[in-house]
């Protein structure tokens, strides 16, 4: 009720005049009331008057409107709720033969035959090189002489210390320069086989660095041989993801492997983490594992990347939405509804992603009640209405939105 009273000086008016009105919101009332205000005052009252009126009765109208359409909001929320889930963890990885190495020439000489061509296929023993023997074969036969002759000696010798006629030192020399001899030819021999190269295992060929005719030096690098039957993968492991995996090295789950290839397809064997190196790259803070994969087609070739994906369980993890969070100074923050239906602001911290979701570390607990709507318009401390959801109108909400 709001009660208006203008008092005139009797000359105006024959007595004190009091105008009562209701004001309740309704705005064709308040037209009414003023339209017979208006015209009353005109007559008897001045303009001043009549605007003191008109401005207390509209302020009495808008607290009336404001009181009477006020409500309070009401919001979609939900609980956190536990699950199973299989994380996947990416890293990019470097792909090793099992074995690769530089084939090189173990005598100086002209190459004077190549048997095998750029990115064949070689067998173990097969022959690859062949360098000019001569001089070798040379040297093998003149080894072989004088091994020869040591031999006819030693036999003389034998005789006549076996009649007393040499002493046993003369006997022994004779024996030493015989083995001498021996010991040369050997030497010879091999300096002859390393004229002939071949493949010490199996493997394919990478670049002829060299062509027929050329003089070779010893040591020169002719080629390379990968061994691909097997590959080493390499990849880097962040620390708190290498103390994750040390906690769990005994479970198989964690030790299993997969490869993405250059192409986005997975690689269709399954790999094994057999050993972690022994020390940590300080300057980016990793450690390198490294995993093994069979490659019985011999699809990937060595020097190759691609990208290792482990798999890693987290029983019972807590997920929420993650459209439930938001970040301020880098930190990850939820609103909370409290027992008295007012929000609070609460700090979480989020161990990793799945789509849709976030695994929660800290910070939250199977009760709470977490808004995921009108984040933005609510504050800390603000009464609100929520409309809880179950986990399973939850899910389908999201598949909703994510189609």
């Amino acid at each position: 009720m709001l009660l208006i009273c203008v008092r005139h000086d009797t000359s105006f008016l024959p007595s004190r005049a009091t105008i009562q009105f209701q004001a309740n919101g309704q705005r064709s009332q308040m037209t009414r009331v003023f339209s017979s205000l208006l015209h009353h005052f005109t007559n008897i009252l001045d303009v001043r008057c009549f605007i003191f009126i008109l401005s207390a009765a509209l302020v009495a109208c808008g607290e009336n409107d404001s009181t009477a359409h006020h409500e309070i909001p009401k919001y979609e929320a939900t609980k956190p709720f536990r699950e199973d889930v299989i994380i996947e963890k990416e890293y990019v990885c470097q792909i090793h033969g099992i074995r690769h190495i530089e084939i090189r020439a173990l005598e100086r000489g002209y190459l004077e035959n190549t048997f095998v061509d750029e990115g064949q296929m070689i067998h173990k023993g097969q022959p690859m090189f062949k360098i000019m023997p001569n001089i070798y074969q040379a040297e093998l036969l003149s080894a072989q002489a004088e091994a020869k002759q040591m031999e006819i000696e030693y036999q003389n010798t034998k005789g006549l210390a076996q009649e007393n006629i040499v002493s046993q030192n003369e006997l022994a020399l004779a024996k030493a320069r015989l083995d001498k001899a021996n010991a040369v030819v050997k030497l010879a021999e091999t300096h002859l086989n390393f004229t002939d190269i071949k493949a010490p295992f199996d493997g394919i060929m990478d670049h002829l660095l060299v062509r027929n005719g050329s003089l070779l030096d010893e040591g020169e690098l002719l080629t390379k041989l990968s061994d691909i039957s097997n590959l080493w993968v390499y990849f880097n492991v962040p620390e708190s993801e290498y103390l994750e995996y040390k906690m769990h090295h005994n479970d198989e789950t964690y030790k299993k492997v997969q490869l993405e290839m250059a192409n986005g397809n997975l690689f269709n064997q399954e790999g094994v983490i057999e050993t972690i190196e022994a020390d940590f790259d300080n300057t980016h803070g990793n450690i390198e594992f490294r995993a093994t994969f069979p490659n019985p087609e011999y699809i990937l070739r060595h020097g190759q990347t691609g990208t290792i994906i482990m798999n890693i369980p987290h029983n019972n993890a807590l997920l929420i939405p993650q459209k439930a969070t938001f970040e301020v100074l880098d930190k990850m923050y939820v609103f909370v509804i409290n027992s008295e239906d007012k929000i609070e602001q609460r700090l979480i911290k989020v161990e990793t992603e799945i789509p849709n979701y976030f695994l929660v570390h800290e910070g939250l607990q199977d009760s709470d009640r977490v808004l995921i709507e009108g984040l933005r318009k609510v504050q800390p401390g603000e009464h609100v209405e929520i409309h809880l959801l179950t986990t399973e109108e939850l899910r389908s909400n999201l598949q909703l939105r994510a189609e």
